[in-house]
């Protein structure tokens, strides 16, 4: 693979800040834009399906702990595979790999709406298809996010691919809801899951008609338990890295747990239906859609350490107020907080994360950011329903609210560290200038 090109101006680099003219560079490469167009009508009807699915579950059991339960059945088997899935990763044709999951998840879906539209859906069913995606999002997850590496050939791009594939996935949690809503309201959860087995389609298709040029690593002779004692290790001892994933689990763990309960705010505290449910998601979609497009317009990664931390903070607050929150159009506003918070929270994490770790332990890395992710939100996601039914779901979300912010708080105390460690890496890939170059040793970003 060739290397990656550096500015042949690192200090102009560095001081240009964020700019709209360059939001969208990485749809220059051709597989990069073909997974774009492609994923974007994919994940729409995977939002729809994910509301259609609470939403079934509430009519079906009105209960937040069984909300809780279903999240928890389909988010704990990619916690469990996520070491073994990053090594399986590494050893498969990525691209190929991707097409069989995405095929898995629209037969899934399909089955969902077959059995709904037949009306014969049960609990357990529910349960079991959930399950069986958790399954496939734990090797989709990884693979996704290690083979963005082979879309965008030059690697100061890469940040900027991630942003946008975040901002894409996030216009699509604004639209998928929205859509769903309406479609639930008028004919039935069934329609919704009917829409995400076909919308698979595109993102196959994409995959199909990309040139990839294959990596160039040397496989590895280690056994499958060596290389995952060594990604753990690799993970557990690089600071920057451990710090990241320890904030973002403990968000995933309590700041993402909202979503479960949105049907019960929906219903209960704000008194409405599918369609209230519907322009919450939607609400929370703005918020994350602005956040992509944020980090969009940035042309480096320097500097998103102290989004991290802002981010975790402004979840926990604005979780806090909706929990407080009885009316529509202020839960709404707090909504997009929420969805902002969560998104640059994530994104910002996974973006640090591929742009320090060395390319024969990508995806073993980020097996633990999807570890973190979909593992750490189906504990939190139980927590909070079976906290909802003793206490309600509006206290429950200051519970989880307060735990983000504690979470904020301690990563500021780590911050100074861990950008120590990060200055020689990101000088050495020319994302910051040489030491003969004035830069605040504290901050990561040019002295003022």
């Amino acid at each position: 693979m060739k290397k990656p090109t550096t500015s042949s101006d690192p200090q102009k680099k560095v001081l240009s800040g964020s700019s709209l003219s360059h939001a969208w560079r990485a749809l220059r490469h051709r597989n990069f834009k073909l997974f774009f167009f492609g994923q974007s009508i994919s994940v729409i009807g995977t939002w729809m399906t994910r509301l259609a699915t609470t939403w079934l579950v509430y009519h079906l059991t009105h209960s937040a702990l069984m909300l809780g339960i279903v999240s928890f059945s389909g988010q704990f088997i990619s916690f469990a595979l996520g070491p073994f899935a990053g090594v399986w990763v590494e050893r498969l044709d990525r691209r190929k790999l991707l097409v069989w999951t995405q095929a898995a998840a629209a037969a899934q879906s399909l089955a969902l709406a077959a059995l709904t539209l037949a009306h014969v859906i049960t609990l357990w069913e529910i349960i079991a298809l959930t399950a069986l995606q958790g399954l496939i999002n734990s090797l989709d997850m990884p693979g996704r996010q290690s083979f963005l590496v082979q879309m965008v050939e030059d690697r100061n791009d890469l940040s900027n691919a991630i942003a946008i594939n975040s901002s894409m996935a996030n216009g699509a949690r604004l639209i998928g809801p929205a859509i769903a809503g309406l479609v639930v309201a008028a004919f039935g959860e069934g329609w919704c899951f009917l829409i995400d087995g076909l919308s698979y389609i595109a993102v196959i298709a994409s995959l199909l008609l990309m040139h990839i040029k294959p990596l160039d690593l040397r496989r590895s002779t280690a056994s499958m338990f060596e290389q995952m004692r060594e990604g753990w290790d690799y993970v557990r001892t690089f600071r920057p890295i451990r710090t990241i994933l320890l904030l973002f689990s403990l968000v995933s763990l309590m700041g993402y747990s909202w979503s479960v309960l949105l049907p019960v705010f929906a219903a209960r505290v704000l008194h409405g239906g599918a369609t209230t449910l519907g322009w919450l998601t939607g609400a929370a979609g703005v918020g994350a859609l602005a956040s992509g497009l944020s980090l969009a317009a940035r042309k480096s990664v320097v500097g998103l350490t102290r989004m991290i931390q802002i981010a975790a903070a402004m979840l926990g607050i604005a979780l806090i107020l909706f929990g407080l929150s009885h009316t529509l159009w202020l839960s709404l506003v707090l909504m997009v907080f929420v969805g902002f918070g969560m998104l640059q929270t994530a994104s910002a994490s996974n973006t640090i994360i591929q742009s320090l770790v060395p390319e024969d332990k990508r995806a073993r890395a980020m097996s633990y950011y999807t570890m973190a992710f979909f593992g750490s939100a189906p504990f939190g996601s139980l927590f909070a329903g079976a906290l909802a039914d003793r206490i309600g779901a509006p206290h429950t979300v200051l519970v989880t609210g307060t735990f983000c912010i504690a979470g904020s708080l301690w990563f500021t105390l780590e911050l100074p560290k861990i950008r120590k460690i990060m200055r020689p890496i990101y000088q050495e890939k020319g994302l910051l200038p040489m030491p003969d170059i004035t830069i605040n040793p504290d901050i990561l970003e040019p002295a003022k």
